[in-house]
């Protein structure tokens, strides 16, 4: 069972991104504050669980949240300010949008940006030791595929709605045959990932 908190006092929010090792479409980030003492067992970081079980597990987080928030930020930005960047800047508009504001933000991973008044704490692999930071991670992750399933549509030659972006051989295929779209980032390994396919 994940951990409910990190402290008992403060007004907590678990803040995780989608998407950053994709070669198309946006980043997504998302933060959500839980209720004290929240509990669910089938909560778990998102790539642990089958897209089915993400589902219902955003909608009762949605529910059941005092605040959530999703945020994304554009394939263009990513490659005008690199994916890390990119990343902490939607992190840094889903906390901005939480109402009450959060006393502490949990941040998964090992790497954020200060934001003014607000104190952090970044846990490597948090997504599977707290729970706000599971339940973002399940909110970034169904928001970011939603968005890719439909993306898809424009171009089913990348099989988008399989592989959300990530490089599976099928997509690093399909770039080498039909070149890139105007969602794949341009900066960030799609060159890399031609030559792979050869």
């Amino acid at each position: 069972m994940l951990q409910s908190s990190f402290t008992e006092e403060l007004v907590e929010a678990g803040v995780d991104e989608a998407g950053r090792g994709c070669l198309a479409g946006p980043v997504f980030a998302a933060a959500v504050i839980l209720p004290k003492g929240f509990k669910d067992a089938e909560l778990n970081d998102s790539k642990q669980l089958t897209a089915r079980k993400r589902e219902i597990l955003r909608k009762r987080i949605e529910e059941q949240a005092i605040a959530w928030a999703v945020s994304s930020a554009s394939e263009k930005v990513i490659d005008e300010i690199n994916i890390l960047n990119a990343s902490i800047m939607a992190m840094h508009e889903s906390i901005r949008n939480l109402d009450p504001r959060p006393e502490l933000l949990l941040i998964d991973g090992n790497r954020f940006k200060p934001m003014n008044g607000f104190r952090y704490c970044c846990i490597i692999k948090g997504d599977a030791k707290f729970m706000s930071i599971a339940a973002a991670s399940i909110l970034a992750k169904t928001y970011r595929d939603e968005f890719m399933i439909e993306l898809g549509k424009e171009f089913p030659c990348y099989e988008w709605a399989r592989n959300k972006g990530y490089p599976c051989r099928k997509h690093r295929e399909a770039i080498y045959r039909y070149g890139i779209s105007p969602y794949h980032r341009k900066s960030f390994h799609v060159s890399e990932q031609m030559k792979l396919v050869l």
